[in-house]
């Protein structure tokens, strides 16, 4: 015997009853409901609106059962209802290879499956299983990455923000020394026009006094000639060679030269200043790259020298920076033309010198060898080595404390030459498919050194 399903309901949730309670009124709500109700209003059956007391509701068993059978009843015929194919009322007892979705039988001799590769719903569901647990894996490999980057993302932020204070540090560091150049440069030129100055107002005060002098003789000789006109024939004559060599002892007013050289002064003084600067700075063809460096490896504070530590530096462990070996890049790709430098190797025993493909592995230890994207110059062992498949060893004639390297991107050549005598040591050629990076690596204290060049100023006649 079944009951209506109006019977089975609570006349507040409209839900079939959830662990049903029955008032002394003999009206019935879920518990929930019912509590609900009486912590919102006076407490009285939501129906007939009858008072009760606290204590006068109790469980109604009966219903229980039988809305827990109903729902039960429910819950299979839903989950029967999802294994039926709604086209044909029929269960679904095959899978879709193609379309990716159960299908009945009479489905399967459809036109809309019909040519359809099929398989079991069971040996498909194993399928589905394995490619969901695989898709598992790998999502829950990108979670467990994710969240390691999660982790280390504050130890990412105080280095991004130690970098910044170092960067501008350095960069007000090197603007001064470029201040204090202009400030000695100024204090020179204006030394010197000052020293002009009291030089010509010294050349002036002499030449007045001389004027001054001559003024006063000049004077002295006006007031004896007047005296002599007054006297006869005989005594003018007598004292006329005299007076006549007193006009000619005088000397000329010159006055050239006495104003400053103020076109020596300013005539293209920015120009010259600037052109005095460069005795001052250097140019390097090739700067390290920090973000690339392995945490054991310390560059200098302009980017152009490294060398081993045995204590590792606090870094992040960011995609671009090698973590396996002793390695760093220089910042500048070379993709086409030519490109040389030279690294000063002095007393470092442990050293590999030369170019990679941008492409190489940071996570892998790898030879550097061509195959693998290195053309390299290896000194090891006090042995001299082209690293090709396998190394091969070179005879150099004197002690090597400079290498220059020289990449010809277009022609495909990467040659190494004696940095003091010139020397070809050994050339690779290859046809470069991506672009190069400058590569350094060591294992050593003693540092490896990227030399500066002399910057020249050259004027463009028109």
């Amino acid at each position: 015997m079944s009951l209506p399903e109006e019977d089975l309901t609570c006349p507040i949730c409209h839900e079939i009853f959830e662990d049903p309670v029955v008032l002394s009124c003999s009206h019935s709500f879920c518990r929930r409901c019912q509590e609900r109700c009486w912590d919102a209003r006076l407490r009285e059956c939501p129906v007939c609106r009858k008072k009760a007391s606290k204590s006068s509701h109790f469980p109604n068993l009966a219903l229980r059962n039988i809305c827990e059978a109903v729902q039960a009843r429910r819950d299979m015929e839903a989950v029967e209802e999802r294994m039926m194919c709604h086209l044909h009322r029929e269960k679904y007892k095959l899978f879709c290879l193609v379309d990716k979705e159960p299908i009945c039988v009479v489905c399967q001799c459809s036109k809309a499956h019909k040519t359809h590769q099929c398989s079991p719903v069971e040996e498909a569901a194993l399928d589905c299983k394995e490619k969901l647990n695989a898709s598992l894996e790998s999502l829950q490999d990108k979670v467990d990455n994710l969240k390691k980057i999660h982790k280390t993302s504050a130890d990412v932020f105080k280095h991004i923000k130690d970098q910044a204070v170092e960067t501008q540090q350095m960069i007000r560091c090197q603007f001064e020394q470029l201040h204090q150049t202009l400030r000695q440069e100024e204090a020179a030129r204006l030394a010197a026009v000052k020293r002009e100055e009291e030089e010509k107002i010294a050349s002036m005060n002499d030449k007045m006094k001389e004027i001054s002098a001559e003024v006063l003789s000049l004077t002295e000789t006006i007031c004896v000639i007047r005296e002599q006109l007054k006297e006869d024939g005989i005594v003018l004559l007598k004292n006329f060679k005299d007076n006549e060599d007193r006009n000619t002892t005088f000397s000329s007013d010159n006055m050239c030269g006495v104003l400053i050289d103020v076109a020596n002064h300013l005539s293209n003084l920015k120009y010259k200043v600037w052109e005095k600067m460069l005795e001052h700075i250097d140019y390097t063809p090739v700067t390290l790259d920090p973000n690339t460096a392995h945490p054991c490896l310390i560059l200098s504070d302009n980017l152009t020298s490294l060398h081993h530590n045995d204590e590792m530096n606090i870094c992040p462990d960011n995609p671009e920076r090698f973590h396996m070996s002793a390695e760093v890049v220089g910042m500048t790709s070379l993709g086409s033309g030519s490109h040389r430098w030279v690294v000063e190797t002095g007393s470092n025993q442990d050293w590999l010198l030369g170019v990679a493909s941008s492409s190489i592995s940071r996570n892998a230890e790898v030879n550097a060898r061509p195959e693998n994207g290195f053309w390299t110059l290896c000194f090891r062992d006090g042995q001299i080595k082209a690293m090709t498949s396998p190394p091969t060893a070179l005879e150099v004639s004197s002690t090597l404390e400079r290498v220059k390297v020289h990449v010809d991107y277009d022609k495909g050549i990467v040659s190494f030459f004696d940095g003091d005598t010139g020397t070809l040591i050994y050339a690779y050629t290859h046809t470069f498919q991506e672009t190069l990076l400058p590569y350094f690596y060591t294992q050593s204290s003693h540092p490896l050194r990227i030399m500066p060049e002399r910057v020249l100023v050259a004027m463009l006649r028109q």
